[in-house]
């Protein structure tokens, strides 16, 4: 089985459909991380997208969460939390019992897939080796998928308990064999990395990789869509340079 792995799609439409188109279609099965809305100008539209897709597994995010009326959105920065609200008056009852229904964790075919971490699967940021490593205890699958940070990175423990971060070699085959691991396919739709380019991961069961890959997106249709929306300025700002 292969899967289309992708994360933190943020409402971003022109985003999205960038990623499916180069992925091709070489996919069995996708698995969304979370946080298919937030920030972004087409929630609706996103969550139709990724509902349609074949044999998916989708988790909530913490701006789903905050979409739907969580109070979690009581953490967010004044930006995020205004996007927030925008998004929540936005939804349709559709789009409102889709992400309803998503949980912030689950396991599928021997991964554990989680939003933010596996100890915390809302909110916590996996951005060190050593949060990494404090997570390792927290699931017992040879290997986690996370989203949350907006940035495709890998963490592997050795058999010494020695975790050690590892940046992505894009459009070049990891193999997944030997080592546990904690990997991030990165952000679909408001990446962090300073690269704007959309990012995700295929993953390929039966030989047992992981290729992280980024693809370019139209960026000025995504933030004329956010301008018209009257979402927050620097959301918009953010997303030609990638931050």
């Amino acid at each position: 089985m292969r899967v289309l792995v992708m994360s933190d799609i943020h409402a971003n439409l022109p985003a999205l459909q960038a990623v499916l188109a180069d992925a091709h279609g070489a996919y069995d099965a996708v698995w969304c991380l979370g946080d298919v809305v937030g920030y972004g100008p087409n929630p609706n539209q996103c969550a139709d997208t990724v509902r349609a897709l074949p044999n998916l597994t989708c988790l909530r995010g913490n701006h789903d969460l905050a979409a739907l009326g969580g109070s979690v959105i009581n953490d967010f920065n004044s930006y995020a939390k205004t996007a927030a609200l925008w998004t929540r008056a936005e939804l349709s009852a559709g789009t409102r019992e889709f992400l309803s229904g998503l949980s912030p964790r689950t396991e599928n075919a021997g991964f554990t897939l989680v939003h933010a971490s596996p100890r915390d699967p809302v909110w916590e940021y996996i951005d060190s080796a050593a949060v990494a490593h404090a997570n390792f205890s927290s699931f017992n699958t040879p290997t986690c998928l996370f989203g949350h940070t907006h940035r495709a990175m890998g963490y592997v423990m050795d058999d010494t308990g020695q975790c050690t971060e590892k940046i992505p070699e894009y459009g070049r085959a990891l193999p997944l064999t030997g080592q546990r691991r904690l990997l991030n396919p990165g952000s679909v739709g408001q990446p962090r990395d300073r690269n704007p380019e959309a990012a995700y991961a295929l993953l390929d069961e039966a030989a047992s990789t992981w290729e992280a890959r980024r693809v370019v997106y139209p960026i000025a249709d995504t933030q004329t869509q956010m301008r018209a929306a009257q979402l927050p300025a620097p959301l918009i700002e953010r997303l030609a340079a990638g931050r």
